[in-house]
């Protein structure tokens, strides 16, 4: 029995060890959000001598962040809705409708997963701009296409533990094919779904090159590109971008802590089943 104990203890010093590395970098930002600017420099590792609360306010009134919030949140729950919808109905189309076809696409899908934005980003910005398409719904329509491989992988893996007697019966009950998939196949997806919208909701919501070359109007900037207000060519104003940070990083930590077991349950549905 006291040998069996070594190997746990191994593992939960190795897993407190991680948590730690891992909390690191939010002691960092959070302690020296209320440091001034000098204190910063002077003593990064170190708890605030003096607590500054006056950051907060200050950052919040620059970053006119209510106004700043609304954006990032239209854009991305208009997003995560869409490549939910888009792709839990592709996923069910590929996996239930059997052909060489659907296979063909199925890993088209697969494969646009490993295709670095970089390497598409010039002609895509050139083609939503030549039909006026660089604003906000631009870069929804945008994020549908990025996020629709992964999420329509994590979908098709799920659908196929789904069995197909429970279509066949619906549709003996008169539902058609539309009516199936709603009202049967999407509620059994919610581990899944949760998943799709948690890791595409902190994707859009932390995204900084697309916006910024897709928005141009100050009025509708989002919050990754709010921030850079704070570094300017001669001065960079850390103690309120550090402030700033803890601000904006706050409702997406919220909800991947009421999400997080839906979370795990998703992914293992998605990737293992």
């Amino acid at each position: 029995m006291e040998k069996k104990k070594y190997p746990q203890l191994i593992r939960a010093f190795f897993g407190l060890l991680l948590g730690l590395v891992w909390l690191i970098p939010f002691y960092l930002m959070l302690s020296n959000s209320f440091k001034s600017k000098q204190e910063i420099f002077t003593s990064p590792l170190s708890l605030p001598k003096d607590f500054t609360w006056s950051n907060y306010p200050e950052a919040f009134e620059q970053l006119d962040f209510l106004k700043t919030l609304f954006n990032s949140l239209l854009i991305t729950v208009i997003s995560v809705v869409i490549i939910v919808i888009f792709s839990a109905m592709a996923a069910y189309a590929l996996e239930r409708i059997k052909s060489k076809m659907s296979s063909l696409l199925f890993m088209a899908f697969v494969a646009a997963m490993l295709v670095p934005f970089q390497s598409v980003m010039i002609p895509l910005i050139s083609i939503f701009g030549k039909i006026e398409m660089l604003n906000q719904v631009g870069i929804i329509f945008m994020y549908l296409g990025f996020g629709a491989s992964m999420s329509i992988f994590l979908y098709h893996g799920a659908l196929k533990a789904i069995p197909k007697a429970l279509d066949e019966a619906a549709i003996i009950d008169g539902a058609n094919r539309f009516q199936v998939f709603w009202k049967v196949i999407f509620p059994m997806l919610k581990p899944t779904t949760v998943t799709v919208a948690l890791l595409n909701t902190m994707w859009i919501w932390n995204d900084y090159l697309l916006p910024s070359l897709v928005i141009n109007s100050p009025e509708t900037q989002t919050i990754p590109l709010k921030m850079f207000f704070f570094f300017g060519q001669y001065t960079k104003q850390w103690h309120l971008a550090l402030a700033g940070l803890v601000i904006a990083i706050l409702p997406v930590i919220i909800f991947y802590f009421f999400m997080q077991k839906q979370i795990i349950k998703g992914v293992a549905e998605g990737s293992v089943k």
